[in-house]
């Protein structure tokens, strides 16, 4: 079977691999993770112990969790298309610093923002400081991307890269949260995000995400759940 990517929504940072395996042009599956869903089918522990999204179930059936390493995993599978780099090039060590920022400073900023979506029961003083905290640091990472953006057509440079798809799926939470005018504030930001939004992997990420059954460029061969994955994770399981 082809690579199956576990994805969660709403509003998953997996949103970004999804958009990375429509660019990549090769077959693959989705497994939908409903997050807000709890408890988590005990099953997933077999692909993620931990328990979060996203993660790659490979064709051996060997499972591959964190953002950065399922996006530069795919990125090697075709260094022509180009979307990543040959490891060991000054390229590959930009495109991983990248991805290393989004998947930490930038990431991290939306913290207190997620905490104040999740917990219940808060003082409304409480709730004020983690919004307060929240904007201010995604203000931060938004005020250094919208930098780097101002004389690049891509965060690398002139061409699209996988920090391009992970980035689509973190920023959007700027507006998801409501934080702030990002064309008035951040119009590098701002273009750089709606450029994204026309690119068709990116509406196709979309379309996933609400649930509905969009097609694609042809790759995408459809859900599996995670009980159809059962025999295949159990296999695994033994072989370890």
């Amino acid at each position: 079977m082809e690579p199956v990517l576990f994805y969660g929504v709403p509003q998953g940072c997996s949103f970004g691999s999804i958009v990375a395996l429509e660019w990549l042009g090769q077959p693959y599956r989705l497994c939908r993770i409903e997050m807000l869903e709890q408890p988590w089918d005990a099953l997933y522990a077999k692909v993620n112990p931990l328990f979060k999204t996203p993660a790659l179930l490979l064709e051996d059936g060997e499972a591959l969790s964190e953002s950065q390493a399922i996006l530069q995993h795919l990125a090697a599978r075709d260094l022509e298309a180009p979307l990543g780099f040959v490891q060991g090039s000054r390229e590959f060590d930009r495109l991983n610093q990248m991805l290393a920022y989004l998947n930490t400073d930038f990431f991290a900023a939306f913290g207190p923002l997620w905490t104040l979506y999740d917990t219940q029961g808060m003082s409304g003083v409480e709730q004020t400081l983690l919004r307060r905290l929240g904007r201010e640091e995604v203000a931060e990472g938004c005020a250094y991307l919208n930098g780097l953006l101002a004389e690049r057509e891509w965060l690398l440079g002139d061409a699209r890269s996988m920090a391009d798809a992970y980035f689509v799926g973190i920023a959007r939470w700027a507006e998801y949260h409501r934080l702030f005018d990002l064309k008035q504030e951040y119009p590098n930001l701002a273009r750089h995000l709606a450029r994204l939004r026309s690119d068709p992997a990116v509406q196709f990420a979309e379309a996933i995400e609400r649930g509905e059954q969009p097609k694609g460029q042809g790759h995408f061969k459809g859900h599996v759940t995670l009980k159809e994955l059962e025999p295949r994770l159990a296999a695994e399981a033994l072989s370890v």
